[in-house]
């Protein structure tokens, strides 16, 4: 989008979160730093304990935009679901995904808005810190600057490289034909989203979601748009966890591929006024 496009829209940045308010204090942190703020921050909250809820409130009483706080029972990992609800209750017209363990470059929500357009998703890729650096981080309860040289990355130092043109360019080109998805760093038309009727909350339990909203997005016939060296998070270090359901989740999503519908049928419709 052109400068004068993106004072059109509003942008409404769902942040996913459980349980784990000193990275979600991290997370809105740098969204107070973006270049562009968004119109709303959603809290989409799987179940978390109260707090959570003491920590938004909190923050939302100097925060820059409103807070919305969306939660649920906590009644397993319900991720599909809780994001179809957390668009459901947006108000704006075009929405960036992030989980609530990352934090953002300041250009973050610039970079999604400037590849943005109707009929296209926007994927980007996140750095992943080791358990020291993300306990310090935590600590002190802000975010910082990153770098690729920074001590204390674990994994792809190279997703720390902020390099505009040259993403400006990859964008339409890289990884063109790969209809992956990644929900921890994502962008699309709140129309799109419901023209496939958002997440499919068959997905409970780790994995999987991403993927086929991926698919279903392209089997639409909407293009994806690679944030390579833009649209930069960095993903908090934690314990991994396990992943009840991921066999369930990738053998349903496999069998479905060659004839996969691009509208799911348990989607964000129902939540949808």
């Amino acid at each position: 989008m052109s400068p004068e496009e993106i004072k059109q829209h509003r942008v409404s940045l769902i942040v996913s979160t459980y349980n784990r308010p000193d990275a979600l204090r991290v997370c809105l942190d740098s969204v107070k730093q973006q270049t562009i703020l968004p119109y709303e921050v959603i809290i989409g909250d799987d179940g978390s304990r109260s707090e959570t809820a003491d920590t938004i409130k909190e923050i939302s009483r100097n925060f820059p935009v409103p807070i919305k706080h969306v939660w649920h029972e906590d009644n397993g990992f319900r991720l599909a679901m809780m994001r179809n609800k957390s668009v459901a209750a947006s108000s704006g017209d075009y929405i960036i995904e992030v989980d609530g363990d990352v934090f953002l470059h300041p250009k973050f929500i610039e970079d999604h808005l400037r590849e943005a357009a109707p009929g296209i998703y926007v994927k980007g890729g996140r750095t992943n810190l080791g358990k020291e650096l993300t306990e310090e981080i935590c600590r002190q309860g802000v975010s910082r600057r990153i770098s690729w040289l920074t001590k204390g990355i674990e994994s792809k130092p190279e997703n720390a490289l902020h390099l505009k043109s040259l993403a400006h360019y990859l964008a339409p080109r890289y990884r063109k034909h790969h209809s992956s998805a990644l929900g921890c760093n994502m962008s699309f038309f709140k129309d799109d989203y419901i023209k496939i009727n958002g997440y499919d909350e068959f997905f409970e339990g780790w994995g999987g979601e991403d993927v086929d909203f991926g698919v279903r997005m392209q089997k639409m016939g909407f293009g994806k748009r690679y944030l390579k060296f833009a649209g930069i998070v960095y993903h908090l270090w934690h314990e991994d966890k396990f992943m009840y359901n991921r066999e369930k989740n990738f053998a349903y999503s496999s069998s479905l591929d060659d004839n996969k519908p691009a509208r799911c049928v348990n989607g964000v419709d129902k939540y949808l006024k």
